[in-house]
Order: structure tokens, then C-alpha cells, then sequence
């Protein structure tokens, strides 16, 4: 009967963990091409004038922290939920331990590795914001 209640349990998890999945990934974006931003990257319509454009020096590394910053996000979430489920499956093991010194040690174990990963997780968070808000901003 517990051998039953476990495969359903981890069965319903693998479930919710795919159906998960597609919320994590975003959404390619389309837009109509912009005439402004073709006359700014190089092509003038006027003879000997110039554009509107304006040049922001930067851009590329705020392109590069805004990707480092949604790879690490997107991370954070499918870890945060990888440890959510764990500790769910820990606290699942402990209850149907049935007083087995070696199950419930086992239970408890899971337990504090998901905590602590869900702790890293956090922590990588702040350090990647400190560093990336240090690379942009001169000292």
C-alpha cells in the first residue's frame, strides 16, 4: 500500500513538473521591423542631415546582464521547484517512515538537502545581482 501511495505521489510530481515546464520558457516576441531603428543603424533618408538617433554607450553590456539575468531567474525557478518537490517527497518519506530509524534519517536528510539548495539558490541570486550591478556601475 505504501509502495502504491509512493509511485503516485512521484508520478503526480513528474506530471506537475512537466506541465510546469512550459510557464518557465518564454515566449519568442515578433514585431513589425521599425523604420526608426533601420535609419539608426546606419541609413539616412535625408541628404547630408542626420537622424534623430541617439547612441547610448553601454547597450551591449546591458544586453549581456539583462541575458545573464534571465538565465539565472529561469534557473532559480526550475531549481526552487526541483527543491519545493523535494521537500514534499522528504516530508511524504517521513510520515510513511513507520518509526524505521534508516527511513526516517533518510527522510530528514532529503529534507535539509532541499532547504539548502533552495538557501544557495537564494543567495546565488544576490551575489549575481551585486556582481552584475558592480560591472556596470564604475567604482
Amino acid at each position: 500500500m505504501i509502495q502504491k501511495i509512493q509511485t503516485t505521489l512521484l508520478s503526480l510530481m513528474a506530471v506537475m513538473a512537466f506541465a510546469a515546464a512550459p510557464a518557465l520558457v518564454a515566449a519568442p516576441a515578433y514585431a513589425a521591423p521599425n523604420v526608426t531603428d533601420s535609419l539608426c543603424s546606419g541609413a539616412s533618408l535625408e541628404i547630408g542631415g542626420s537622424t534623430d538617433c541617439a547612441t547610448e554607450e553601454g547597450v551591449a553590456t546591458d544586453k549581456v546582464n539583462s541575458i545573464i539575468t534571465n538565465v539565472i531567474n529561469i534557473f532559480s525557478a526550475v531549481v526552487g521547484i526541483a527543491a519545493v518537490l523535494m521537500i514534499i517527497y522528504g516530508g511524504f518519506r517521513y510520515i510513511t517512515s513507520g518509526g524505521d530509524s534508516g527511513k526516517v534519517s533518510s527522510a530528514k536528510n532529503t529534507i535539509i538537502y532541499a532547504v539548502i539548495g533552495l538557501v544557495i539558490v537564494a543567495l546565488a541570486q544576490f551575489i549575481v545581482k551585486f556582481v552584475l550591478d558592480k560591472t556596470v556601475t564604475p567604482a
